[in-house]
């Protein structure tokens, strides 16, 4: 399936796998604490035949300098091997980095943590949120279902026993105290392929397409974090339509989380 073939189909209004041009894969599916073991927090996300998992795990250790009251989250992908072939084992690539970026922006810009509600002693001691998203099978937009993974993965952790005195935690202690969320961002990316513009697609259409735009929405509707990729610029009219598509269809990513 090449690139002048995917662009065709979209100028009549048409996709290869039958869909609307705005329509997502069903189903859509969360399965939250998949990993209740090994992490504070977890979830699956399923998007068509595209999986993706998070996990949460929670440390203790020194603020930055900067912020020396407010907890740290670091947000990290790993695109397996087993997920597409195209995926290499080592060092984070590029598409790895990008993958985690666009998540990390939408979290961070909506404040969807109180990172002052992390910190245990000031300058000293705050807790550390590691975000982590693994791809099980890549079958297309790994953002949108990279970023609801994370999202239901932070909805789902719990913090374990910290031994103040001793200062030590107790990861076989689990309490009942959720991380302090404020927000739960959703992310929709739209692609721009010719004149059309798609949301959800397929791997065949991910590489077709002319640009990409990953928009961040907050529960209030506001937008928190806007990313673009691909190589051909877009106009400031079809920023806007690009927006407007993705307002409109994180509502209905948001009504599944919930």
């Amino acid at each position: 399936m090449n690139k002048d073939y995917i662009a065709s189909l979209i100028t009549k209004n048409m996709r290869e796998d039958g869909r609307d041009l705005l329509e997502y894969r069903k189903p859509i599916k969360i399965e939250y604490g998949i990993s209740a073991k090994s992490a504070e927090g977890s979830a699956r996300v399923i998007i068509g035949d595209t999986e993706v998992v998070a996990g949460v795990k929670l440390d203790v250790g020194e603020p930055f300098p900067d912020t020396p009251d407010d907890g740290v989250l670091m947000v990290g992908a790993e695109l397996l091997p087993l997920s597409n072939p195209e995926f290499e084992s080592g060092p984070p690539d590029i598409q790895a980095v990008e993958l985690a970026r666009v998540i990390d922006r939408g979290i961070r810009e909506s404040n969807a943590i109180d990172t002052k509600k992390l910190c245990i002693k000031p300058g000293e001691k705050v807790w550390l949120v590691f975000l982590d998203i693994y791809p099980i099978n890549d079958a297309g937009n790994l953002f949108d279902a990279g970023a609801l993974a994370a999202i239901a993965a932070l909805k789902d952790a719990k913090f374990p026993f910290y031994d103040k005195k001793e200062e030590k935690i107790d990861y076989h202690k689990k309490t009942k105290e959720p991380l302090p969320l404020l927000d739960e961002p959703i992310e929709c990316t739209v692609l721009k392929i010719k004149n059309g513009f798609i949301v959800d697609p397929i791997i065949e259409e991910e590489k077709a397409m002319d640009a990409r735009l990953t928009v961040a929405i907050t529960k209030n509707g506001n937008i928190c974090a806007l990313q673009k990729g691909g190589e051909v610029p877009v106009t400031i009219e079809e920023v806007d339509k690009m927006i407007d598509i993705a307002t409109q269809k994180t509502k209905e990513l948001r009504k599944v989380l919930q």
